[in-house]
């Protein structure tokens, strides 16, 4: 009895886990709410943000080749054994055996110089040498070391990249971070054009239901006045097939549904168990776009504007490395104190002078039109680029211009086509009743149902296509119009 009491239980706990977990979720989404969860929780906003990520540990990495580098490097051990020839003091060669360990470490503070492209480094280091196999009366070990020393290293009439990254690598951090509000805007733009698609695809299901139920009403009162006598065998098949063709568009209305919320669900990230209800957004931002404002808000503050810029430097780095390249010229000088000691401690007390200074350089005598040619290239892709600029930089405020007058027309269509639906919507309703009492033919009925699923049709589109570019106008100019506020602050 006991046993079956325990059995008992396990049954009805797993039949309630069952029924949590094969239990649909019901969600309702305004347009709004469902924006704010793909920018936040959707995986192309994690892939957005992931990028701004690797963005910002690039540019850290950047600015770390301005900053000074402690350094420590050497080589122990370094023992080798073998049998070498050694020339004797007679001039002869005899072979020895050698058994030696050579070891060395050095430690040094070095820092680039970005105006010039140079280093200076400060060190110290300490080697040591020992000798197993020494005769009698020779040291087995000695030390020998600097105990400081200052370096310096100068290219000459070189190219200097630090201080072309220095110009350009700013402008791409802040180009990404422009590009990662702009990818966040581009998602809204996605979620709007698939929120709608969901929302036609529903309107579509409540129409095809309501046609459905409707057409099998007029069946009704189209065999009842057959019974009668009062209307003719081929009105009713016609009837009879716009109620089978009523349910196949149910049918397909079904389908479509449970794809697009499958496609919206995928985006955003929510189970594809849970059942998804979308509110049309009932009221509309009330402002106005001021064409010039819009063109200034875009160069202000799109990533493709500063690219602009930065794509003009980039052309002048590429003729300074050119003209860089036509010789190589490098000043070294080196300045410290040295010693050589039987003890380690030694070699720090009263250490010599250690001075070096040279000039090393390589010039092409006869290039056979070599620097020229390399010359003539990056001139003439630096023209190329500012050619190309001066065309994008049209093209960039004509599609402002023409997204901003488009904007304003969608919202003059999308009134109309509201009105438009009211009206259909009536008339169909009107129809209906009259059709009910024997006023109206089967076949205005059927031209007032389609003018009304049209309408209706109509005004979602227009809804859909007016929101898609509420937001493509925040992603053009990174401004919210409707608050009056950037949507990003820069910090050039």
């Amino acid at each position: 009895m006991k046993k079956c009491f325990y059995a008992f239980g396990y049954l009805l706990g797993f039949c309630f886990l069952a029924t949590n977990v094969f239990a649909q979720e019901k969600v309702q989404f305004t347009l709004d709410e469902i924006v704010e969860r793909a920018k936040s929780r959707s995986p192309a906003a994690l892939r957005a943000e992931t990028r701004k990520e690797n963005r910002y540990w690039s540019y850290r990495f950047f600015r770390s080749n301005y900053n000074p580098q402690l350094r420590l490097g050497g080589t122990i051990p370094g023992f080798s054994q073998s049998v070498n020839n050694v020339v004797q003091p007679d001039g002869s060669i005899g072979f020895r055996e050698v058994r030696q360990n050579l070891m060395d470490l050095e430690l040094g503070m070095e820092q680039v110089i970005g105006a010039t492209g140079g280093n200076i480094s400060i060190n110290s280091s300490t080697n040591r040498f020992d000798n197993f196999l020494a005769p009698a009366g020779f040291p087995q070990t000695q030390w020998s070391g600097v105990p400081v020393n200052v370096r310096f290293s100068q290219p000459l009439f070189a190219f200097n990249p630090l201080k072309w990254d220095k110009k350009i690598e700013p402008l791409l951090y802040e180009e990404s971070k422009r590009e990662y509000v702009e990818e966040m805007e581009q998602i809204s733009q996605t979620v709007t054009q698939l929120f709608f698609d969901f929302l036609i695809a529903q309107v579509n299901f409540e129409i095809a239901s309501k046609n459905l139920n409707n057409t099998q009403e007029i069946l009704k009162i189209e065999n009842g006045r057959y019974n009668l006598g009062t209307t003719y065998e081929d009105k009713l098949l016609q009837v009879e097939l716009q109620v089978l063709q009523a349910r196949q568009d149910l049918a397909q209305a079904r389908l479509d549904l449970e794809a697009n919320a499958l496609r919206l669900k995928s985006f955003v990230g929510i189970n594809e168990t849970a059942e998804l209800t979308l509110i049309p957004p009932k009221e509309l931002p009330e402002f106005e776009i001021d064409v010039e404002k819009a063109i200034d808000y875009a160069f202000q503050n799109r990533a493709e504007a500063l690219g602009f810029d930065r794509r003009k430097l980039e052309a002048e780095s590429g003729v300074a490395q050119a003209r860089g390249q036509r010789f190589n010229v490098m000043f070294n000088a080196s300045y410290g104190l040295n010693n050589a000691a039987l003890q380690w401690r030694d070699i720090y007390t009263d250490p010599n002078r250690q001075t070096l200074v040279n000039l090393g350089f390589f010039v092409p005598v006869l290039d056979w039109g070599r620097n020229k040619a390399r010359m003539g290239v990056a001139e003439a892709n630096k023209r190329l680029v500012e050619y190309t600029v001066e065309q994008e930089v049209i093209n960039f405020e004509q599609e402002v211009f023409t997204k901003v007058k488009n904007f304003s027309m969608l919202r003059e269509r999308l009134e109309i086509t509201k009105l438009s639906d009211e009206v259909a919507d009536k008339r169909y309703e009107i129809s209906l009743r009259r059709y009910q009492s024997g006023n109206v033919s089967i076949t205005d009925l059927n031209i007032a149902q389609e003018e009304k699923d049209r309408n209706r049709r109509a005004f979602i589109q227009s809804l859909r296509d007016f929101w898609m570019a509420y937001y493509e106008m925040r992603q053009l100019t990174l401004y919210d119009f409707e608050r009056g506020q950037l949507l990003y602050i820069s910090d050039l």
